[in-house]
């Protein structure tokens, strides 16, 4: 499928892809996190129900979207652009949203931002490796000063991109490769997919990656997950996860009465790549609840 362009409210182009199909029972729509694109849901996408429609876009900042003004790059303004291209791309019938890590995020703040759209329109939501808060301090899974010192880094890299005002990370493919390795992978896993996941961090801007992980540093949504209580859901989580930990997955859940919680061993924060199959199937569990669970006001 190739993207369209589409142009949200405040002018930023976003590439959205939608898979057509004829009388779709619904749509699934498809949200990426922090430093990656719309690739990070290929091998999902194709495990899918095939009678259930499928959206997915690059948010703003990243892969073949445009870079927005720093007071646009926000989650909460990721959050209108995803109530846009539910409008534009999916405007009736029932709605299945997955967000992975920043991507769950969004959606949490598309809860809060557009309550009436969640109640009336949401069916099912997968958080897939993402959290509520308490992500203002991550150590990558370090212990004592190590996990200091890399928090101290991490803050410090931040604020460096968002001044940055080239278009691309001057980091070589091969520094990206082996960091994304180390950081967001668990056992054995695909090169293929280690090269994806460096190729898509490579495409994002610096200055909306810098701008982006203060947001997630400053990101508290739990008060929003109320407007989800009900909606059949599923948190999943990648046991080796160094940066968004079954602890931030164990929050989510507690929050959510019709929610599933899902523990991957031996993976790590990319349970798109890692556990295609898993995440596909909590999906499609998701497509196919009857409507009566639907929860009522």
């Amino acid at each position: 499928m190739s993207a369209e362009r589409f142009v949200t409210s405040d002018g930023t182009a976003l590439a959205v892809e939608r898979g057509e199909v004829d009388d779709a029972a619904g749509t699934v729509v498809l949200v990426h996190g922090w430093t990656q694109d719309r690739r990070t849901w290929d091998r999902v996408l194709s495990l899918l129900p095939p009678e259930v429609r499928s959206v997915r876009y690059d948010l703003r900042g990243h892969g073949e979207s445009g870079h927005s003004a720093f007071e646009t790059t926000t989650i909460d303004r990721l959050a209108d652009d995803l109530a846009e291209v539910i409008e534009a791309f999916a405007p009736s019938g029932r709605l299945v949203l997955a967000g992975h890590s920043m991507g769950g995020m969004t959606i949490m703040a598309l809860a809060d931002r557009h309550p009436e759209l969640v109640r009336d329109r949401v069916h099912g939501v997968a958080f897939v490796s993402t959290a509520c808060a308490n992500l203002s301090r991550v150590t990558l899974g370090l212990p004592g000063a190590l996990g200091t010192a890399a928090h101290r880094v991490e803050r410090k890299l931040a604020t460096a991109l968002v001044r940055y005002r080239r278009e691309r990370l001057p980091l070589p493919r091969t520094a990206a490769r082996l960091g994304a390795r180390w950081l967001v992978f668990g056992r054995k896993p695909r090169r293929s997919d280690v090269e994806s996941v460096a190729d898509q961090l490579l495409r994002v801007h610096p200055a909306s990656m810098g701008a982006f992980r203060n947001e997630i540093a400053l990101h508290d949504r739990t008060a929003a997950l109320a407007v989800l209580r009900r909606t059949p859901s599923v948190v999943m989580a990648g046991m080796a996860d160094r940066l968004c930990s079954t602890r931030h997955a164990r929050a989510i859940a507690d929050e959510l009465e019709a929610g599933r919680l899902v523990l991957c061993p031996g993976a790590g924060h990319m349970l798109p790549q890692e556990r295609a199959h898993e995440v596909a199937r909590e999906i499609s569990i998701l497509c196919r609840v009857p409507s009566a669970s639907l929860p009522v006001g």
